[in-house]
């Protein structure tokens, strides 16, 4: 019996996959449980139809996430805190701190993706890569100076 998968099922395969089942596999768990529909004509064609349509909808997310990750590379970000002898910072300027810098900016980001090794806790110039979308990355400097 072929089937097409309707969602990810462990052992089998993923999303829109065609894959030939056992008779009872596919009649007594696939079909009942609405993992899976017979793979007729129709609901070929209605895979296709999914399938591109599911294709424009990424193409406009990753268009969007270029566009944003343009301007956040073209920003430079300053963070002013409060710094002791020999420029160490009284505290540090974590992925929060420059996300709310960004959102000053008019761009939101979520903290997460914004990648910090480590906090900064040095006064200094730095390199900070945000990730917009899972294609898209970009990188903005941040500089941390003396309050």
């Amino acid at each position: 019996m072929k089937v097409i998968l309707q969602e990810d099922v462990a052992n089998l395969g993923a999303t829109g996959t065609v894959h030939d089942v056992a008779d009872g596999y596919g009649r007594n768990f696939l079909l009942p449980r609405n993992l899976a529909v017979l793979a007729d004509e129709r609901n070929s064609h209605r895979l296709a139809h999914q399938t591109r349509q599911a294709a424009q909808r990424q193409a406009k997310v990753l268009a969007g996430a270029k566009e944003l990750g343009a301007k956040i590379s073209a920003l430079s970000l300053s963070i002013k805190r409060k710094a002791g002898d020999e420029d160490k910072l009284f505290g540090s300027v974590t992925n929060q701190d420059i996300a709310a810098a960004l959102g000053e900016q008019g761009i939101t980001v979520e903290r997460r993706s914004i990648v910090l090794a480590d906090p900064i806790r040095a006064i200094g110039v730095y390199q900070v890569l945000v990730k917009v979308h899972r294609d898209v990355e970009a990188s903005v400097k941040v500089y941390v100076t003396r309050a």
